[in-house]
C-alpha cells in the first residue's frame, strides 16, 4: 500500500510539475527554471518507476500469499475436522474453494495497493486544484464521489448474481465429483448417459448464470470508461474557459488537462477495486463457512497423562476388552455394531472407553491418532509416489525401507508391485483409481502395517480379496504384528482361525469370547454368522 501511494501520487503531481515548467520556463523564457523543473520531473519519474516496480512486486507476492494461505488454512481445517468434514461440507464445495475462491481473495489483495494509491492521489489532486481554482477543485471533489454513486446501484445486483453463480458452481463440482468417484459403477449399470445428461443440464445453468453476471459486468465496465470520460470533458472545458478569461495561466491549463486525464485512472481503479472486493466477499463467506466448522470430537480442556505403553483398551458400553500384545478378532451381529465399537476405540465417536486406566476422551486427539491407528473400508490412497504413500516421507527414519518391505510382504502385494513398471516409484492416481478394489485394499493394509502403531485396528481389511490371498494375509499378519496390539473386525473364518482371541458381539454387547474353533462349538449364533461367510467363500473358490 505504501508503494502504491508513492507510485500514484507521483503520477498525480506530474501535471503540476509540467505546468510549472511551462509557466516559469517556456512562458517566462527562463532556461534555468526550465532545466530545474525538468530535473524535478525526471526525479519524480525515477521515483514513480521504482515505486511502481516495487508495488507490482509486492502486489504479486500478496496475491500468491493470500491465495495459497487460503489453501493452507482450508487444508489444515480439513485435517482438523477429520471425519466431520465429509458430514458437514460437500466435496465439491472444498474443490470450488481451491479452484475459484482463492483467486478472488488474491485479486482483492492485489488491488488493495492501487486502491489506496487512488484514494490518496485523488486527495492530492483535489488540494492542488483548490489552490489553483476553487471552482475546478470543487468540481473534482464533488464530481468523483458522484460518479462512484452512479455506479453504486449496479454493485449490489452484481454481488447477488456472483453469489448465485458461486452456489451453482459448488453444486456442479459436487455432481462432477460424484460422477468421477462412481464412474466404474455407472459403467457397470449403464448409467453413464443419465448422469452425463444431468451434468450437461446443470452446467448449462451455470453458463446461463455466468452470462447474467457478464451482462451486468459489461455494463459496469462500459460505465467505468464512459462516466470518467464525460467527467474529463467537463473539467477540460471548464479549464479552457478559465484560461480564455485569464483566470488561469497556460501552464495551469495544461496541468488541468493532465489532472483530468489522470483522474480516469483513480476512478477506474476505485470501481475495479469495488468489483473485486464484491467477488472476494462472496468467496470469503464460503471460506469462512468451512473454517467455522468445529469437529464433532474436541480435545479436552485439561488433558490427562498418557497411558503406559501396551495398556489394555476397554469399551465399556459393549464390554469389549482388548488385551495388549495379542491379535483380537471381533465378529458382530448385526455387522454394523463392530463399526460403532471401532469408532469409539479410535475416538471417532463419543463413548466410554478406558485405556490403561485413563478415559480416552481425556486425551488429546493427536496422541490418540499417533498411538491408535484405525484403517477402515473408507481409507483411500492419495495421488503421489507409491512408496511415499505407503511409508510416509519422514526423513529421520532409518527403518523406513525395512518396515515397508515387511508390510508389503504381510499384505501379499508382490503381484501388485510386479505389475507396476516402476514398482514403488510409480505415481498413484487420485484415490488409487488405477488399481482394482482388491489391489487397493492390500496397499492400504500395507500402509497401515508400515505405520507400525502401538494399537492397530483393521476394519474388514480383506473383504475385497480372494480366499487364497486372504489366507496368505492372515498367516503373515500374525508374524508382522507379533507382540503388538491388533484388532480385526471380520467374519471370515480364514482370518478368525489365526486370531489369538475372537470376541462375538450380539446386539452391541460381548456375548462370547475364545478361540475360533471353540466358539464354533459353544455358540450357535456365532457359528451361524461365520459358517454363512464360510459357505460364501467356498462358492467363490468353486466359481
Amino acid at each position: 500500500m505504501v508503494f502504491g501511494v508513492i507510485w500514484m501520487t507521483c503520477s498525480a503531481v506530474v501535471p503540476a510539475v509540467i505546468g510549472k515548467a511551462i509557466d516559469a520556463g517556456v512562458t517566462g523564457r527562463d532556461s534555468g527554471e526550465l532545466w530545474k523543473w525538468s530535473a524535478i520531473l525526471f526525479g519524480v519519474g525515477v521515483i514513480q518507476s521504482a515505486s511502481g516496480i516495487m508495488r507490482h512486486r509486492y502486489a504479486v507476492l500478496n496475491w500468491l500469499t493470500s491465495a495459497y494461505r487460503v489453501v493452507q488454512l482450508v487444508t489444515r481445517q480439513a485435517t482438523h475436522l477429520g471425519a466431520t468434514l465429509s458430514k458437514r461440507v460437500a466435496t465439491g464445495e472444498v474443490v470450488a474453494i481451491g479452484t475459484n475462491d482463492l483467486s478472488h481473495i488474491g485479486n482483492a489483495m492485489d488491488v488493495l495497493a492501487r486502491a489506496m494509491g487512488a484514494l490518496v492521489s485523488f486527495v492530492v489532486v483535489a488540494v492542488i486544484l483548490l489552490q489553483t481554482s476553487v471552482t475546478l477543485g470543487l468540481v473534482v471533489l464533488i464530481g468523483v464521489p458522484v460518479l462512484l454513486l452512479l455506479l453504486g446501484p449496479l454493485l449490489k445486483p452484481l454481488q447477488q448474481r456472483n453469489l448465485e453463480q458461486r452456489d451453482m458452481m459448488g453444486h456442479l463440482s459436487n455432481i462432477a465429483t460424484d460422477i468421477v468417484s462412481g464412474l466404474r459403477v455407472l459403467r457397470g449399470i449403464g448409467g453413464e448417459r443419465i448422469f452425463h445428461d444431468r451434468y450437461r443440464t446443470e452446467s448449462q445453468k451455470v453458463r446461463q448464470a455466468g452470462n447474467a453476471v457478464a451482462r451486468l459486468q459489461s455494463v459496469l465496465d462500459a460505465l467505468q470508461v464512459f462516466l470518467p470520460g464525460v467527467f474529463v470533458v467537463v473539467v477540460v472545458w471548464l479549464g479552457a474557459r478559465f484560461a480564455v478569461q485569464d483566470k488561469i495561466s497556460p501552464g495551469e491549463l495544461v496541468a488541468f488537462y493532465g489532472y483530468a486525464a489522470f483522474l480516469v485512472l483513480p476512478l477506474r481503479t476505485a470501481t475495479e477495486a469495488a468489483n473485486k472486493w464484491i467477488r472476494a466477499h462472496v468467496s470469503a463467506r464460503r471460506i469462512v463457512k468451512v473454517l467455522a466448522l468445529q469437529p464433532e470430537i474436541e480435545d479436552p480442556r485439561l488433558a490427562a497423562d498418557a497411558p503406559a505403553p501396551d495398556s489394555e483398551l476397554v469399551d465399556v458400553r459393549s464390554g469389549l476388552r482388548i488385551r495388549p500384545g495379542v491379535l483380537t478378532a471381533v465378529v458382530s451381529e448385526p455387522a454394523g455394531d463392530a463399526a460403532e465399537v471401532v469408532d469409539r476405540l479410535g475416538r471417532f465417536a463419543e463413548g466410554d472407553v478406558i485405556w490403561g486406566g485413563v478415559r480416552l476422551d481425556t486425551l488429546p486427539r493427536a496422541l490418540v491418532r499417533e498411538r491408535i491407528v484405525v484403517s477402515d473400508t473408507s481409507a483411500i490412497l492419495f495421488a503421489g509416489r507409491l512408496a511415499d504413500q505407503l511409508a510416509g516421507i519422514r526423513a529421520a527414519d532409518p527403518d523406513r525401507d525395512e518396515r515397508l518391505a515387511r508390510a508389503l510382504h504381510a499384505a501379499a502385494t508382490s503381484d501388485v508391485l510386479e505389475a507396476l513398471p516402476e514398482g514403488l516409484d510409480t505415481l498413484v492416481a487420485e484415490k488409487g483409481r488405477s488399481f482394482s478394489g482388491g489391489q487397493r485394499q492390500r496397499l492400504i493394509l500395507a500402509r497401515a502395517l508400515a505405520r507400525d502403531p502401538e494399537v492397530l485396528i483393521l476394519v474388514e481389511s480383506t473383504s475385497a480379496v480372494d480366499a487364497h490371498t486372504e489366507a496368505r494375509i492372515a498367516e503373515r499378519l500374525v508374524g508382522n504384528r507379533a507382540g503388538r496390539t491388533t484388532v480385526v473386525t471380520t467374519s471370515s473364518p480364514l482370518m478368525l482361525s489365526r486370531a489369538d482371541v475372537v470376541v462375538f458381539l450380539e446386539g452391541g454387547r460381548v456375548v462370547a469370547e475364545g478361540r475360533h474353533a471353540d466358539l464354533l462349538t459353544s455358540s450357535p449364533a456365532y457359528r451361524a454368522v461365520v459358517t454363512r461367510e464360510e459357505a460364501e467363500d467356498v462358492e467363490e473358490v468353486a466359481r
